[in-house]
């Protein structure tokens, strides 16, 4: 569904990405993972179009969207829920959720999108009407979540969604996330807690100075004292990646 083909990104002279090459397949949650300042943030509003790519291809579909002006990206079906949350405190609940479907193809949709994300995030169905500053910090990430799912993605794009939440509400999180995947959503998921990213994606590549240095499944990847040690942050045995979510 997506591909990207030697992708530079510069922030001035200063390169972020470096020859970056990777696909995404239809219906596949795909991690990237790596240390801070490895560009996963950059990789991922490159794609969503916050970012222009210096050099490289983009194709979504077949389609080049490298030089697209940055709101078509949202139209041509990519939707991101950007690190650190970012809802419109003053807002309501419901407003933040409507703000996603703005797009005649989403708007005509609206209820039944607005169904699907009360039935994945049960805890909004009460605080609709609720200023979203007033929610905690887990409850802001699933309005974040349920933004994007309204405009009714064909690709939905994840920033470190465990950022700054406690683990349980980290669990109910990546709960919803394997549920949205196992719906048939394809995902690119950039995210610093390994374990779990491990345990939910289907391939994953490790990011490192804006380069892909590994890529494969987990337990591929987990199977490689070397990667283990140098990028995933584990000495141990590889870990058993969970099946069925239980």
């Amino acid at each position: 569904m997506l591909r990207l083909t030697d992708l530079e990104v510069a922030y001035g002279a200063a390169p972020a990405l470096r020859g970056v090459s990777l696909e995404v397949h239809r219906g596949e949650l795909l991690g990237v993972v790596g240390p801070n300042g490895a560009g996963k943030s950059t990789l991922i509003n490159t794609i969503a179009g916050l970012l222009r790519a210096r050099g490289g291809t983009m194709a979504f579909e077949g389609r080049d969207v490298t030089r697209l002006p940055p709101h078509r990206y949202n139209a041509e079906g990519i939707a991101i829920v950007p690190e650190g949350r970012r809802v419109f405190a003053t807002m309501s609940v419901l407003e933040n959720l409507e703000i996603g479907s703005l797009l005649p193809r989403s708007r005509a949709q609206r209820s039944g999108s607005l169904e699907h994300a009360l039935a994945l995030f049960p805890a909004l169905a009460g605080k609709l009407k609720a200023a979203a500053a007033s929610l905690s910090g887990g409850q802001q990430q699933m309005v974040a979540i349920a933004r994007a799912l309204m405009s009714r993605p064909k690709l939905l794009l994840l920033d470190e969604p465990s950022l700054g939440l406690s683990p349980l509400v980290v669990q109910d999180l990546f709960t919803a996330i394997r549920r949205i995947s196992a719906e048939g959503m394809t995902m690119l998921l950039v995210e610093q807690n390994v374990p779990t990213t491990m345990q939910i994606a289907q391939r994953v590549c490790v990011l490192e100075e804006g380069r892909i240095v590994a890529e494969g499944t987990p337990q591929a990847l987990m199977s490689s004292a070397e990667i283990r040690r140098a990028y995933l942050g584990a000495d141990s045995a590889p870990a058993q990646r969970t099946v069925n979510g239980d």
